[in-house]
């Protein structure tokens, strides 16, 4: 009897050791960022950072007739996020109808500044192109702030997509943008209501480098410019992100390689990018989307976040793409 009911108790005392331990561990938070960052089909995230928080504005992944509003992602440490749905939709830009992709946003003078494309303009006779919104904090609501878009027709053969908001060194601001293989530079207004020619009288230069696709994006670091795009088709296994570096925004930029690639055994078709830098440190973040093992729909992609190393000559290391729980 009393062998059995001391059996007995360490039975009990096991279970209630298993289920603490179960339960710590299940509590236990992350220390790293876990991909995807957050639930849903995202694509197109731009990364930044406003005051003591980090934020993230995905293209909503849908087919093109259900694009018609952006969410936004809010965290304190990359590793927990917040959701703001609907801050900008097609009710509050009357000429946005469809395909709202790839939102850029900066702060200026207390306000934020979003930047998107609208409608997958196929020609310069149909409306749409890139357009701007404005709020008074980065979780909005956005308004539209020009009335009609910033620019609605073909340059130097670049569709008026996937736009990237760019802050120089010396305080300019230009708008990086372009889709059909050809990117633009050019510079805004100080009120970005439109453009300041370039001292030849030109004001859409075009610097697109050798596999520019779209999705175009640009830092400095140590004095240099780094110029990221990508490569390939989006709704396939191969989409990837290139990169070249210059000594001014305006190149030129000799393609150096790939940074971030499909892995066969994470993800594929990875792409469309942003680049984090957490404040005060050398520690820098690539922000892209992938589409999860097994998933063929094109627009089936998740947003996720990892670590991006510079070798000692400045140059970008291969990005390792990790899963949750690594």
């Amino acid at each position: 009897m009393k062998k059995n009911l001391l059996l007995y108790t360490l039975l009990i005392l096991s279970l209630l050791t298993s289920l603490t331990s179960g339960y710590s561990q299940q509590a236990k938070k992350p220390t790293t960022p876990q991909n995807p960052l957050f639930p849903g089909w995202y694509a197109d995230p731009e990364g930044g950072v406003f005051g003591n928080t980090y934020w993230i504005y995905p293209t909503f992944s849908a087919k093109y007739g259900k694009q018609v509003f952006f969410d936004a992602f809010s965290s304190p440490d990359l590793i927990t996020w917040t959701k703001h749905p609907d801050i900008l939709d097609t009710t509050a830009i009357h000429w946005a109808k469809r395909a709202m992709w790839a939102p850029s946003v900066v702060e200026k003078d207390g306000k934020y500044y979003f930047f998107f494309g609208a409608n997958d303009i196929q020609n310069d006779q149909q409306t749409g192109g890139i357009g701007v919104a404005v709020a008074d904090q980065p979780s909005g609501p956005f308004k539209d702030y020009l009335g009609k878009p910033l620019i609605d027709k073909f340059y130097n053969g670049a569709q008026p997509i996937d736009q990237f908001a760019f802050k120089d060194t010396d305080g300019k601001y230009y708008l990086i943008y372009g889709g059909w293989r050809h990117c633009n530079i050019v510079q805004m207004k100080n009120d970005f209501t439109g453009f300041i020619p370039y001292p030849d009288g030109t004001t859409f230069k075009e610097i697109t480098p050798e596999g520019y696709v779209e999705g175009p994006f640009m830092f400095v670091r140590n004095g240099k410019y780094y110029f990221m795009w990508s490569e390939g088709g989006w709704t396939g296994p191969d989409y990837c992100v290139a990169y070249a570096i210059a000594d001014s925004p305006f190149g030129p930029f000799k393609r150096i390689g790939k940074v971030l690639q499909q892995d066969p055994k994470i993800g594929t078709g990875a792409g469309h990018h942003s680049v984090i830098k957490t404040p005060g440190k050398e520690e820098w973040y690539i922000v892209y989307h992938r589409r999860p093992l097994g998933e063929t729909d094109g627009n089936s992609r998740v947003t996720c976040i990892d670590r991006m190393y510079f070798d000692d000559k400045g140059f970008i290391k291969p990005v390792v793409m990790t899963a949750a729980d690594h």
